[in-house]
């Protein structure tokens, strides 16, 4: 990561804040990933992801969606869906409440990795499976992100939100 005037990391995380803009940035091994601030326009990724975690559209249609993608992308969004599980905070008992709304069996090797501890080594381990593992991974990290979005939209940013992807509609 590049860090400008004004960078603070801490923990795998950094905000940069210039006069224009503040931006966040989270990091997953080595890589940094920067996330959208309040009033930024969604990818469709985004949207699709945050739509599932708002209630707003079926984990069956985002897996449609998904699919649909190239082998390729399907990882960049399984990447993105695990640094969101990692912003909202996603604990293993959070793991768990996403694992039954998943629909993915116990015994598929997503679900056994996701309900264990340490939660953001498991993620690690989740987005290393092969690709015929990609679509039961997406419904694994999509519930267990939803789960843990909702908790804290319920408690950080209720009343006071301004980001953008808690405000879709």
């Amino acid at each position: 990561m590049v860090k400008g005037a004004g960078a603070v990391e801490t923990s795998g995380k950094a905000t940069i804040r210039t006069a224009q803009t503040t931006q966040s940035w989270i990091g997953i091994g080595r890589t940094w990933y920067s996330s959208p601030g309040a009033g930024e326009d969604l990818r469709a990724s985004e949207r699709v992801i945050n739509e599932v975690a708002q209630g707003l559209r079926a984990l069956d249609d985002a897996v449609a969606w998904f699919s649909s993608l190239e082998q390729a992308q399907q990882k960049a969004v399984l990447h993105e869906v695990i640094r969101y599980a990692m912003q909202a905070h996603a604990t293993v008992n959070d793991a768990r409440e996403g694992l039954l709304r998943s629909g993915v069996k116990p015994t598929m090797t997503p679900a056994v990795l996701i309900v264990r501890e340490p939660i953001l080594e498991q993620m690690g381990k989740i987005i290393n499976l092969p690709p015929g593992e990609y679509v039961k991974a997406f419904r694994v990290l999509v519930s267990t992100f939803a789960v843990a979005d909702t908790r804290r939209r319920e408690t950080e940013c209720r009343g006071t939100c301004s980001h953008a992807w808690h405000n879709l509609s």
